[in-house]
């Protein structure tokens, strides 16, 4: 007889992965930094360099060459 899978047993054998908000790699499981804004959005930072360039700093990640949200020519932005 087969044995049912728990929501625990789900929750414990399947690795979670989260993008990281401002480089846009992946961040596995039990890693990376959590950053709960007022309105309740949660972002996920990998490394102490991403959340300084996003909070400290507070640059865009489409104009640096080491993320991956990377534009070539850097960000345009459409003039109206």
């Amino acid at each position: 007889m087969m044995r049912r899978r728990t929501a625990v047993d789900i929750a414990t054998t399947t690795p979670t992965f989260r993008n990281c908000a401002f480089c846009g790699r992946s961040i596995p499981g039990g890693t990376g930094t959590m950053h709960v804004r007022n309105d309740g959005r949660i972002l996920w930072t990998c490394s102490t360099k991403c959340s300084k360039n996003m909070f400290v700093i507070r640059r865009d990640p489409r104009k640096l060459k080491w993320t991956e949200k990377y534009v070539k020519g850097g960000a345009q932005v459409k003039k109206r």
